[in-house]
């Protein structure tokens, strides 16, 4: 059995056992077992990496898809307002995907080690590469390991760490290695991007956040759109659209309501952006979503 069989079965086996399509495991792990296609779904993305056994998976940022199949992986620098769905997918085949999340305290440390040459990486929140042999066998090695919790306890950590490790050195290490710098380019827009999360329903001045990032405006704007492909005010657009989304999926309020507790003044606005965004007017959206839960 290769690795990416290996990959899939593991994964498989504990979905299926548990009867759920995502499955937590470890710390900030997940492992996902999707059997049909499925609408983008909204979701705030974090630092992570997602490797696909099977199938195909999009996670679309800024309306730009990136597509990853079996043997790709995907690696997220920053928290990133992202929509994810199944694109390829059966009950015969299933979209089949293991993840953990990417951590500053985890990539810190070993950034020491690594003899990459000091040059100035690209800034970005998002990329795709083929996972070669040598990152795929840690990840599999981990995941036999979860039926042993005593080898789990002792020999876990390792195993993480050199999962870590080649990310950290492979052909995606610019950009993971951003997240373990303190003083990096990348830490100090995620400080702003931290502030818009916790502050979406407010209004945002650029200027202010610049300095929270400890730069001028100019150079924040470069890097905040290097990082996440949009200015800091689409962001907290996107934010507040995937919010609003979340609260109509809930029935908690009426559209009119929604829109002012996500922060628009006008409603006539609130609906442009939602059917720009989503296809639909948030009164659709809200309808097919009530029908699509059982009661």
């Amino acid at each position: 059995m290769d690795l990416l069989d290996e990959l899939r079965s593991l994964v498989l086996a504990r979905t299926r056992a548990e009867g759920r399509r995502k499955v937590r495991v470890l710390d900030g792990g997940s492992l996902t077992a999707v059997d049909e296609p499925t609408p983008p779904i909204g979701a705030m993305s974090e630092p992570s990496f997602a490797v696909v056994a099977q199938g195909v998976k999009r996670t679309t940022l800024n309306g730009t898809p990136h597509d990853y199949r079996a043997g790709q992986y995907l690696v997220v620098t920053v928290d990133l307002p992202v929509t994810g769905q199944a694109v390829e997918a059966s009950a015969d085949a299933p979209l089949v995907v293991f993840s953990m999340t990417l951590t500053p305290r985890t990539i810190a440390p070993l950034l020491l080690e690594t003899d990459a040459p000091p040059r100035r990486p690209r800034l970005a929140g998002l990329a795709t590469s083929t996972a070669p042999p040598e990152l795929l066998d840690p990840v599999v090695r981990l995941l036999r390991l979860l039926d042993h919790p005593a080898d789990l306890r002792v020999l876990g950590p390792g195993v993480r760490r050199e999962i870590l490790w080649r990310l950290v050195t492979g052909e995606q290490g610019a950009l993971v290695r951003q997240i373990g710098v303190a003083d990096g380019n990348l830490a100090h827009v995620s400080r702003a991007i931290r502030w818009i999360r916790r502050h979406y329903d407010e209004p945002v001045h650029v200027p202010d956040l610049a300095e929270m990032a400890g730069m001028s405006v100019s150079t924040f704007q470069r890097h905040f759109r290097a990082a996440t492909s949009m200015t800091p005010i689409e962001f907290r657009q996107q934010i507040r659209l995937q919010e609003a989304r979340v609260l109509l999926r809930t029935r908690a309020s009426t559209v009119a309501e929604v829109g002012y507790r996500v922060g628009y003044e006008s409603p006539s606005q609130f609906s442009r952006e939602y059917q720009r965004t989503f296809g639909t007017s948030p009164g659709r959206d809200a309808a097919r979503m009530e029908a699509a839960i059982p009661d």
